[in-house]
């Protein structure tokens, strides 16, 4: 092989002064016959001095003949043995210049480049290069050539068939030892099984990356999906309650048109009943003392007082009706005495003894609920004067951190809340309607009933800035 740096050549190895000691001794222990050849007279001592000189050198020209094809069979296997791994290498190595020229190639380079090698001497590597790796490949070989160490790259090379595959190169500067030129050595390595594997392990981690994010979003969904069950779970809920909640509407449309009515009826009957016979009678009367006053004027003061009291407890009973439709005391006084007012006078009719407690501010409530809580207390007085078989009721309006509550206890029987509450029988609102009046202005309603300790209507009401000192109305 062929080598660009320099070429050797085996040199006889130089006379050692213990060859001429090894070539005595083997003169010696040779046979007499061979020390001296046979019929030679007996010469003198000079003539044997040479004639022994010319044995020991003959001795030591086979000695280094010997050795030297020793050396020489040493050599020629070691380069049998160099050729061997060069050529047979699992790599590719090349010789090129600084143009990229190929100055020598072993034989797996030339399988790798798919050429004989006699081919491949004094062809440029470059033109085996992809192009789109060949400006890769030239700034290797300028950093090769610049003599900054070892470097190396990866490159698409082109077989002579016009097949690819990926390259590595590693590459070393030289110096030729019989001139200036430059060169370097080269090791190509075919890596496409590692290029390949390295894209089937980016494939596997954009692969494990996809399937994370594809669990990632199944939990995800799982989640949502969940969700929307347990929302639609509360929104069955929610419309099992709003379809509860139109039935009770409808019933409590039902039961206020027939309390409508019924007022109605009681209203018109109080008035054909009373009123209008009232009238008559006044009517009767004033058409008499019309007659009497042309015959006898004795008795007409007596009949005018008469007259004048059937006027009177018609506009008593017009005031009453008013009363029990809207309290004027409520729009005028406020909530307070219109309670007060009530109380005294429901007390005084049904018997029953009533302690009302108030403070002051809850005059700041707007109308509405100032009106809401009077209708919840006149409701609630009423249903204890007709249930309740009570002695004593505790009216009490108290203020609240945010707002203000109304309470009215009862000394009476219990009852069972949760069917009357929900009983649809009835002539009157009773406790729904008191309910819905509160929960219509945003309050909270309540109802305890207990045996032996009577009845609680509770009533909560948000009120802001709810100012004011606690006062006792009896």
């Amino acid at each position: 092989m062929k080598v660009p740096a320099r070429t050797t050549r085996p040199r006889p190895p130089a006379k050692t002064p213990g060859l001429r000691a090894r070539a005595e001794t083997r003169l010696r222990h040779l046979p007499k016959n061979q020390r001296r050849p046979a019929g030679a007279p007996d010469l003198d001592l000079e003539p044997r001095r040479l004639l022994h000189e010319l044995q020991v050198h003959h001795v030591e020209l086979e000695m280094q003949n010997l050795e030297l094809q020793e050396a020489r069979d040493r050599v020629e296997t070691l380069l049998e043995k160099y050729t061997d791994l060069y050529d047979f290498a699992p790599v590719g190595y090349l010789s090129l210049d600084e143009t990229g020229r190929i100055l020598e190639v072993n034989l797996s380079g030339a399988i790798l480049l798919g050429a004989a090698r006699a081919q491949l001497i004094n062809r440029r590597m470059p033109a085996f290069i992809s192009p789109a790796s060949r400006p890769i490949f030239l700034a290797f070989l300028s950093r090769v050539f610049s003599g900054a160490g070892k470097q190396v790259c990866e490159a698409i090379l082109l077989k002579e068939d016009g097949s690819s595959f990926w390259a590595d190169f590693h590459g070393n500067s030289a110096v030729s030892a019989n001139g200036p030129q430059k060169w370097s050595r080269v090791v190509v390595s075919d890596i496409t099984a590692l290029k390949r594997a390295e894209e089937a392990q980016r494939r596997l981690d954009a692969l494990a990356a996809a399937n994370m994010e594809l669990r990632q979003e199944i939990a995800q969904r799982k989640v949502v999906e969940k969700s929307l069950k347990n929302s639609e779970q509360h929104q069955r809920r929610l419309l099992a309650q709003s379809h509860l909640m139109q039935e009770k509407l409808r019933q409590l449309s039902r039961q206020i048109i027939s309390v409508q009515e019924e007022e109605r009826r009681e209203i018109s009957r109080e008035l054909h009943d009373v009123i209008a016979q009232t009238l008559t009678g006044i009517n009767v009367r004033l058409a008499a003392l019309a007659k009497a006053a042309t015959i006898n004027t004795k008795d007409l003061n007596r009949d005018i007082a008469r007259t004048q009291k059937l006027v009177e407890k018609s506009v008593d009973i017009v005031h009453h009706f008013a009363r029990e439709l809207r309290p004027a005391v409520l729009d005028d006084l406020g909530l307070i005495p219109a309670l007060h007012s009530f109380v005294k006078i429901f007390s005084k009719r049904t018997g029953l003894h009533i302690h009302l407690q108030a403070f002051a501010g809850v005059e700041q409530l707007d109308i509405a609920k100032r009106t809401v809580l009077f209708r919840v207390a006149q409701e609630a007085l009423t249903n204890v004067a007709r249930h309740a078989k009570a002695s004593r009721v505790e009216v009490n309006l108290r203020k609240l951190p945010d707002g203000v509550s109304l309470t009215v206890k009862d000394d009476g029987k219990s009852f069972q809340v949760e069917r009357t509450l929900h009983a649809n029988a009835g002539k009157r609102l009773g406790l729904l309607g008191m309910r819905e009046r509160i929960e219509m202005v945003g309050g909270n309603f309540g109802v305890e009933s207990t045996p032996g300790q009577g009845t609680t209507v509770r009533v909560e009401m948000p009120f802001a800035k709810l100012r004011g000192a606690t006062n006792k109305v009896r």
